[in-house]
């Protein structure tokens, strides 16, 4: 079998979903089922306009947050630290274990380790003269 391989900038959606398929197909023999779900929190002022989102991903029992952004008019208020409680009260009543992130040392590590969080690794020069930091957060288990 000849096999050509190539970079591609925009693989049809056809591929990109086998390829996700196979994976999950895959990862749930050895693993068994992700029960994966997106989480959404989202702060707006009462007119509704955006002052600050999280977006994360609950799979085997954790929460991933993918970003949590806050806007600069809405900074330093305590708005990024209700975000992060409620993604977290949110993934405890989806049966998380905890939770974890990574972000880069000129953003929010300091701010993840003052809410629990422990940083367990790191990357140095992600971005170049920075860092990339992993952090993670146990939950207590909650009664059922």
């Amino acid at each position: 079998m000849q096999v050509k391989v190539d970079v591609e900038s925009q693989p049809d959606e056809y591929d990109q979903r086998l390829i996700d398929n196979g994976l999950d197909i895959f990862n749930a023999s050895k693993a068994g089922p992700d029960n994966a779900r997106d989480l959404w929190v989202m702060a707006r002022e009462s007119e509704g306009n955006l002052l600050g989102g999280l977006k994360g991903r609950t799979f085997y029992d954790w929460l991933f947050i993918d970003w949590l952004w806050v806007s600069p008019a809405a900074r330093g208020q305590g708005l990024g630290a209700k975000l992060l409680a409620k993604a977290e009260q949110e993934a405890q009543q989806r049966k998380c274990v905890g939770a974890y992130v990574d972000t880069f040392s000129f953003q929010a590590p300091d701010f993840y380790l003052q809410k629990g969080y422990e940083e367990f690794g790191r990357i140095a020069g992600l971005p170049p003269g920075h860092f990339c930091i992993w952090l993670k957060k146990s939950f207590q288990v909650l009664p059922t």
